[in-house]
């Protein structure tokens, strides 16, 4: 276990990044078509053939699934994504023809300082391409892929990771891309409002604060409040049919509320995928797809706070301080796979 999306088996993530624009792509691949829903709770999200997740739709499964920056810009990735994975032979089964299935949602990091001016053509098409063909079982957190641009109130934002396993031995993990326009710490303080479920230090072990401070109520808008949106993905080894899924995503948004504040606003587009390998052959139960929904929450999260720890202030001017910049803190980086 590498407290990484990859510890859940069939599937690997792969990250693209363009340091000049300041912003970029991950993608996850599913080594084999894998059941998908998703639960759109921000207001104004930026997303791409997620209707087909919706429960009664037809298609069952998908190829990949892709987090990016860019705001509708970054859309574009999807097809560069479609590209890769059509060259490989993968997709949607038509009489001949193959069309790759990869939903996607965009957070907003245009404002970010990065030099936006890219012409005609942007460069999320090649970012999406070069992710899926960078996909391997680690990757860097942090200033990395769709979290390259992204930012929060008041630190970098970031990609964030986060692993566990259920009483049965099933394997749940998530992945997110924070640029929340609100805070994943509280108040002023290094402490993360995810705290409590924190594993083995891994963003910093420092637990809640012992006495709140009068600023943890308030709320730190960055900018304006249309420069936000935090998308993830959770995902497991069980097997999970389609609405099955769509309730483990439902319920990794309770991590987004705890692990951010503020989450879900009007102009926001929080969104959070679930996938489900099958894998793990156990049949499943109520009391095991509960437990699966909860340990979504509780990875969630982390992977959060992870991201934002992780972090790197990015190189433009008047670009916001990370987390080790004001409060310094030992990293639980893997390198990236070859």
């Amino acid at each position: 276990m590498k407290n990484l999306l990859t510890d859940v088996a069939g599937l690997s993530v792969g990250n693209a990044e363009n340091p000049l624009i300041a912003t970029g792509v991950t993608a996850i691949v599913f080594e084999e078509p894998a059941t998908a829903s998703v639960a759109v709770l921000g207001g104004a999200p930026a997303v791409r053939d997620t209707a087909l997740l919706s429960p009664e739709m037809t298609v069952e499964k998908i190829d990949a699934v892709l987090l990016s920056g860019g705001s509708a810009f970054g859309l574009d990735a999807a097809g560069g994504a479609m590209a890769a994975l059509a060259e490989a032979g993968r997709g949607f089964s038509v009489g001949a023809a193959r069309v790759p299935i990869v939903p996607q949602a965009a957070l907003f990091d245009l404002l970010n300082g990065g030099d936006k001016a890219w012409g005609a053509e942007s460069p999320y098409f090649r970012l999406g391409h070069q992710a899926v063909l960078n996909a391997g079982r680690t990757f860097l957190l942090g200033t990395s892929g769709a979290g390259y641009g992204a930012t929060t109130a008041t630190l970098k934002g970031g990609l964030g990771s986060a692993s566990a396993v259920t009483s049965q031995g099933i394997t749940v993990s998530a992945i997110v891309a924070v640029n929340a326009v609100g805070s994943a710490t509280i108040g002023d303080g290094p402490h993360f409002w995810a705290a409590p479920w924190e594993k083995s230090a891994e963003f910093g072990g420092l637990g809640l604060p012992a006495a709140f401070p009068s600023s943890a109520l308030d709320v730190p808008l960055k900018g304006t409040v249309r420069e936000n949106t935090t998308i993830a993905l959770v995902a497991t080894d069980a097997r999970l049919s389609k609405a099955e899924a769509q309730r483990v995503a439902l319920s990794a948004h309770d991590g987004l509320a705890r692990a951010l504040r503020p989450g879900h606003t009007p102009l926001d587009g929080d969104t959070v995928f679930a996938a489900a390998t099958g894998r793990n052959a156990l049949a499943m139960s109520l009391a095991m797809l509960t437990e699966i929904a909860m340990l979504a929450s509780d990875t969630l999260a982390r992977a959060i706070a992870r991201a934002v720890y992780e972090a790197r202030s990015l190189d433009v001017p008047n670009a916001l301080p990370s987390w080790r910049d004001r409060f310094g803190g030992p990293s639980h980086q893997f390198p990236v796979s070859t």
